[in-house]
């Protein structure tokens, strides 16, 4: 199973907190850091959807092709819209996908498992990343990300339906 590596917790934001008189302050370098892992799952899904819309086959391809292809679309919106973010917080924006591996095959049932667990993974970072915007107090950014999470969560439950037996 996927799993996004752990960039930030609640104990080291708060940690750096340190005399502040703004109690709501959250340092911009945590938020940065953690957009920086979504960011980096998103360049990994556009490879790893482009190269499965190019491999999937059987009976399946015509429907999922086109499905896969889609999604490399959404996942470049997904990488612009947190582009922008991290530019707008003064971050600097990495260029790297997530290094985990994307597995060769042209099996649909295994091709759609690694796609269910590559949107759960993002999910889960797009869930951890909404507490720190709203702790920073920036709705447009908020509003912003949030739509983007409710991709994620449509994706899962997508493909959750579609290995559906």
């Amino acid at each position: 199973m996927l799993r996004p590596k752990k960039l930030y917790s609640k104990t080291s934001i708060d940690s750096t907190r340190h005399n502040h008189e703004n109690e709501g302050y959250m340092p911009t370098s945590q938020l940065v850091e953690a957009l920086n892992q979504a960011l980096s799952w998103e360049l990994r899904a556009i490879a790893m959807y482009a190269h499965y819309s190019a491999y999937v086959s059987g009976i399946h391809r015509l429907h999922l092709s086109a499905h896969f292809s889609n999604e490399v679309n959404e996942s470049v919106m997904h990488a612009a819209t947190v582009r922008s973010a991290i530019v707008k917080l003064d971050g600097t924006a990495i260029t790297e996908r997530d290094p985990s591996p994307i597995v060769h095959t042209s099996n649909y049932r295994e091709i759609l498992e690694e796609a269910y667990q590559t949107e759960k993974a993002a999910a889960e970072i797009y869930g951890g990343i909404l507490p720190l915007v709203e702790e920073l107090g920036d709705s447009e950014l908020y509003d912003s990300l949030e739509v983007v999470y409710f991709d994620e969560q449509r994706s899962v439950e997508e493909l959750r339906m579609m290995m559906k037996e």
